[in-house]
């Protein structure tokens, strides 16, 4: 049997199945086949089963491992020490949070048979990586601050921007995605909850790309953290 070219995939992943997950998936030359959202796991199931029949890897935005029962996680605190002064710290996750008693990530990566050690050998079965778009975004384009597309009175101007760095990536080639061109339009002219509707979306191109990454540029990105602990992968502490 001939196995379907390999993708990596992109999840930003919400904490229950009532909110959006936003899903991407770029193929074996890093440009963007699919993107969209979900909300059960048996919808996430679905749209990888449709447009990922061969991940490689699997880049999630949300809490992967997290083994403390309180405090801060050691990766949590390694990307603050690394990006904080840019306002891309992390948000502080431990098992007293019930949404990460267990991790929904943990448990999606065990029913769908990922691997979630970064050290593990490639082509054994796909790999699940957590990642975090801001510390990303801050490392990749060399940026003063954190973009601020997620609040604030202006985000449409934080998108304007995001927008602008992901086409600047050439392995995505998002002028040549229909549906990138209709989240471009949305930017343009967003109506009311209209950002709040393609944030996730987006969110998981950025994850996809760093999936890609993981496979095809290890040295672009840093392991924060180690499987036992906790980790998240990012660009190398900045010096920019």
């Amino acid at each position: 049997m001939t196995l379907a070219p390999t993708t990596s995939v992109g999840i930003d992943l919400a904490w229950g199945d009532r909110a959006s997950t936003g899903m991407a998936v770029v193929d074996a030359e890093g440009r963007l086949a699919a993107s969209g959202v979900a909300k059960t796991n048996d919808e996430i199931d679905a749209w990888l089963a449709a447009n990922a029949q061969n991940p490689d890897v699997i880049a999630v935005d949300a809490p992967l491992i997290v083994p403390n029962q309180t405090g801060q996680r050691v990766p949590e605190t390694l990307i603050g020490r690394a990006y904080g002064r840019y306002g891309a710290s992390a948000h502080t996750s431990n098992r007293k949070n019930p949404h990460f008693n267990p991790p929904r990530a943990q448990a999606l990566a065990d029913s769908m048979g990922w691997d979630i050690d970064p050290n593990a050998p490639a082509g054994n079965r796909p790999l699940c990586i957590e990642v975090y778009p801001h510390p990303a975004l801050v490392g990749l384009f060399e940026l003063p601050q954190r973009i601020l597309y997620k609040k604030g009175t202006d985000r449409r101007t934080g998108f304007l921007q995001l927008a602008e760095c992901l086409e600047s990536i050439g392995e995505l080639r998002l002028s040549e995605s229909t549906r990138w061109q209709e989240t471009r339009g949305v930017i343009a002219a967003p109506r009311p909850g209209d950002l709040n509707r393609i944030e996730d979306e987006i969110d998981a191109i950025l994850c996809a790309h760093l999936a890609w990454l993981w496979r095809h540029r290890r040295s672009a990105l840093h392991v924060y953290g180690s499987v036992v602990e906790g980790y998240i992968v990012a660009p190398p502490p900045p010096t920019h």
